[in-house]
């Protein structure tokens, strides 16, 4: 299962293949758009513009209106509740990440949704790697040297984060876990401001997502030691993943997917999901994903299933082993 994302990424033309089914009356409809519900503010973010992107190419796959409603609130919680309660005859479906659907369950004691329960799974759409990156004042240039100066500094060297519980807070839990170190986690409420003072020196080393940090290791204001998935990064293809430095487990990314409310008819299930894997098989749509510094998924719904009950409980681990808490 830790080759989740390179299994996944391989599986497209062998699993995604479905009969034509007889589509449900009227599908899509001709005089109401199909709304795709992303829990996140509109304005350009990574999950957002992955959303538009993948909404325009349905509309044109599937001749139909799919626009982008924005539901920003908690985490993504707002925006996946308001899906959880929509009509499920295929007028508004879920874009949705690992955060929202596989991290939420384990940090909030009440959520306006269960994210096996509430919706079909549709399909994976790709994932954006976490990237381990330091202050190009640290003395160190790999992970081994990192992992060896943060055993030398117990509860000194500091990592930043977007937040309790977000991607880059977990995956700095999953590496002190694994290396056996104590790090001193410092939240922040703006992730620019965060990689403002990772380049000033003010904090240490941050868990950062591939596109949030880019520009800064290309222009050398932080140094890359890591990427924390099972294949180097296109748009950092010098940066070593962190199995090829010894430490395979240490697997974390967002990862992006299409939902729909419970109960959707099959055969928009298996259309969409049809439709869905020839967008993400188109070459031009790969290389717009790899500029945002994320990697084509796809694949069966079942292949979705999957992925969320192991990250479910993977997470769940890290946030009760970490004693996290939101509320």
């Amino acid at each position: 299962m830790r080759r989740i994302f390179a299994g996944l990424a391989g599986v497209i033309a062998l699993t995604a293949t479905f009969s034509t089914p007889a589509l449900s009356a009227d599908w899509p409809p001709v005089n109401k758009p199909v709304q795709i519900i992303v829990p996140s503010p509109g304005g350009g973010g990574t999950g957002d513009t992955i959303a538009r992107l993948i909404a325009d190419q349905l509309s044109q796959k599937l001749k139909g209106n799919f626009i982008v409603e924005n539901h920003p609130g908690a985490n993504g919680n707002i925006g996946a509740g308001i899906a959880a309660e929509a009509p499920n005859d295929g007028t508004r479906l879920l874009f949705s990440w690992a955060g929202t659907l596989a991290v939420s369950p384990s940090l909030y004691k009440k959520l306006p949704f269960d994210p096996q329960k509430s919706f079909d799974a549709i399909g994976l759409i790709a994932h954006v790697p976490n990237i381990l990156v330091v202050s190009k004042e640290l003395p160190v240039n790999n992970l081994a040297e990192f992992t060896d100066y943060v055993k030398k500094h117990p509860g000194v060297v500091n990592f930043g984060s977007t937040g309790n519980g977000s991607s880059m807070h977990l995956a700095g839990e999953l590496y002190m876990a694994a290396t056996s170190t104590n790090m001193v986690h410092v939240p922040y409420s703006a992730p620019g401001q965060a990689t403002t003072n990772l380049i000033s020196g003010e904090i240490q080393s941050m868990f950062q997502l591939v596109p949030g940090i880019v520009g800064h290791v290309k222009a050398g204001n932080v140094k890359a030691l890591g990427i924390m998935a099972t294949e180097r990064s296109s748009t950092l293809p010098d940066v070593p993943t962190m199995e090829e430095q010894g430490h395979p487990e240490l697997l974390s990314a967002t990862w992006f997917a299409l939902l729909a409310p419970k109960g959707t008819p099959a055969d928009i299930i298996e259309r969409t999901n049809k439709a869905l894997n020839e967008i993400l098989q188109d070459p031009e749509i790969k290389q717009k994903l790899a500029g945002m510094g994320a990697a084509t998924l796809g694949g069966t719904p079942h292949d979705l299933d999957n992925l969320l009950a192991y990250e479910l409980k993977k997470w769940n681990k890290v946030v009760k082993d970490a004693d996290i808490h939101i509320q």
